[in-house]
């Protein structure tokens, strides 16, 4: 009938709800990959707490510290995108994409527990080699003095400051541990719209976890700066190593 014809056909208000649809599912896949990656790299101590404690431990200036960060955090990144890429041209499935970024995460937070482990024992090594002791010397006028030294001249070889190696350890870890299977999982439903939306997603979600992490060593480091260790200044190493080795073992055994 007449009546049955004017339900059945579309509102122009219609029309226009589902002309937007697209534009709601592209905010809705943006705003989400803005919340994850904010939300996993606050979340993820991993994120930025080894860079902090390396600064702090190693003396490095503020740039050098961003520098690092966002460099690993870019290879970090690069690396899911990456494979998110190749699945999404071979036509793979998502599940072992998915299954292969977990992996790659076990595989990076067994490298980070072990450089957290060496360079414990390599801090502990040295705070010994630093420890300072006295000296009673007694002269022919018959007067005694004492000296407190170390040994750190007579060893400089065992103190080299291992700076050099640290930003590459760092980038290797960081390029073998993925976003967890964040941006594969994102990237999935962005390819059902267009190159554009993944494009678009990808960014977001980039760009936030690096803000995010040069964010967050910001802060942590110019307060970190502010505690004085005192006696404890030769254990510093150490004290950074054993954390970013706990670090590790939260993200593997707790599930941080």
């Amino acid at each position: 009938s007449g009546q049955d014809i004017e339900i059945l056909a579309p509102s122009s208000h219609s029309r226009e709800t589902t002309a937007m649809d697209p534009q709601i599912t592209l905010g809705l896949l943006l705003s989400t990959a803005f919340a994850t990656a904010l939300l996993h790299t606050a979340a993820g101590p991993d994120h930025y707490l080894p860079f902090v404690l390396l600064a702090r431990t190693n003396g490095w200036s503020y740039p050098r510290l961003l520098f690092t960060t966002g460099v690993c955090g870019a290879g970090h990144l690069l690396s899911s995108v990456a494979i998110g890429v190749v699945a999404l041209l071979i036509g793979s499935a998502l599940e072992p994409v998915v299954a292969l970024e977990a992996r790659r995460g076990d595989w990076a937070a067994y490298l980070l527990l072990g450089f957290g482990l060496a360079y414990f024992f390599w801090g502990l090594r040295r705070a010994r080699m630093h420890r300072r002791h006295t000296h009673v010397h007694a002269h022919e006028d018959g007067s005694v003095h004492v000296h407190e030294h170390n040994h750190h001249g007579g060893h400089s070889h065992v103190h080299a400051q291992p700076s050099s190696n640290l930003f590459w350890w760092m980038f290797i870890i960081f390029v073998l541990g993925p976003c967890e299977p964040s941006i594969p999982q994102l990237m999935y439903p962005a390819a059902h719209g267009a190159a554009g939306w993944v494009v678009l997603v990808t960014v977001t979600f980039s760009l936030t976890t690096l803000i995010t992490m040069l964010g967050a060593v910001s802060l942590l480091h110019f307060g970190i700066q502010r505690i004085p260790l005192g006696p404890l200044e030769r254990y510093s190493h150490a004290l950074g190593g054993g954390a970013i080795a706990l670090c590790a073992a939260g993200i593997l055994f707790l599930g941080f």
